[in-house]
């Protein structure tokens, strides 16, 4: 059992990229979904020219859990100091910097130095921070470098797409229908099954078995993020063999003729699994194809079933 107390640790890792690169993807807290594993989405609550607040869901030893930090940014020095603002137990208080240092033009070295205590400094408290912090930061480092070192070498693998409805409704009535997932299966003709928890309001886990054309069941499971009734932010964990990432978001802006209902995606294809899904002969644009009207399918269907029942309630 660990001793009680302040914590100090250090992770390190070295990457095939210039330091002024991986401070940028690093400083840009919009895109960690895509780049960490254990978060699900990130928001801004304050922004200034170098410091910020941001909220963070993300899970820690299979827990999804959230807090508010803030950050400074030291682009000169490409170093980023971080501390919780409000922490989730067992966390007390936990704090760190990032700091990125080039070893070539085309080399850099990340640090990643956490120090926390845990409530009321609980032995096994910190014994699960200790154990929290250790995987995250791996895990976190690892994907970074893979990221990064894919970003560098082409930029063909990851890609967005969005689909719109106009609904003749209200923002309401569309958020609850994609809000209210634990109902898609009785809704929505190419939901098989669904299970859906929220424990933290807001936070949710949504697991799905989702029918293909060819009559095939796949499961997914995916954590969402609520914002009622203008957002759903969702991160894909269980993943089709296409794709290495899939995070995305639903949106419903109200407008003159109703609500703009909107899905967005965020893709990045598995190249090892192509030629195993897609025959010998595939390419990466062929898996980009397939997966954007995959995906595309299944959110205009969700979104026409969501007008259908926004505006019968209109």
């Amino acid at each position: 059992m660990p001793k009680p107390g302040p914590r100090e640790v250090e992770h390190e890792i070295t990457v095939s990229a210039p330091a002024t690169a991986v401070y940028r993807l690093i400083a840009e807290v919009e895109n960690w979904p895509r780049i960490f594993p254990p978060t699900i989405h990130v928001d801004h609550v304050e922004k200034g020219d170098r410091t910020e607040r941001i909220r963070i869901w993300a899970t820690a030893n299979g827990e999804a859990k959230n807090w508010t930090s803030r950050r400074t940014l030291d682009p000169e020095e490409l170093r980023i100091g971080f501390r919780q603002e409000v922490s989730a137990p067992p966390v007390a208080e936990m704090g760190g910097t990032w700091v990125i240092e080039p070893v070539s033009d085309t080399v850099s070295r990340i640090r990643l130095l956490h120090d926390y205590r845990a409530v009321d400094d609980d032995p096994a408290g910190l014994a699960w921070i200790d154990e929290a912090v250790d995987r995250n930061s791996r895990s976190e480092l690892a994907a970074l470098k893979e990221n990064v070192e894919r970003a560098v070498a082409s930029e063909e693998l990851t890609f967005s797409f969005e689909d719109t409805v106009q609904i003749a409704g209200s923002a309401k009535d569309v958020y609850d229908f994609v809000n209210d997932a634990h109902l898609w299966a009785e809704r929505l003709p190419h939901v098989a099954s669904v299970r859906l928890d929220e424990d933290t309001p807001g936070l949710q886990t949504l697991e799905m078995d989702t029918r293909a054309k060819d009559g095939s069941t796949h499961t997914t499971k995916s954590y969402r993020v609520t914002f009622p009734h203008r957002k759903i932010a969702y991160k894909q964990v269980t993943l089709p063999a296409l794709m290495t990432l899939h995070t995305g978001y639903w949106t419903f802006a109200e407008n003159d003729a109703g609500v703009a209902a909107s899905s967005q995606h965020t893709v990045t294809i598995n190249t090892e699994n192509i030629t195993r899904v897609l025959g010998a002969d595939a390419t990466v644009a062929d898996a980009r194809e397939y997966v954007q009207a995959a995906l595309s399918t299944n959110s205009r269907a969700t979104l026409g079933h969501a007008r259908d029942y926004a505006e019968a309630r209109a």
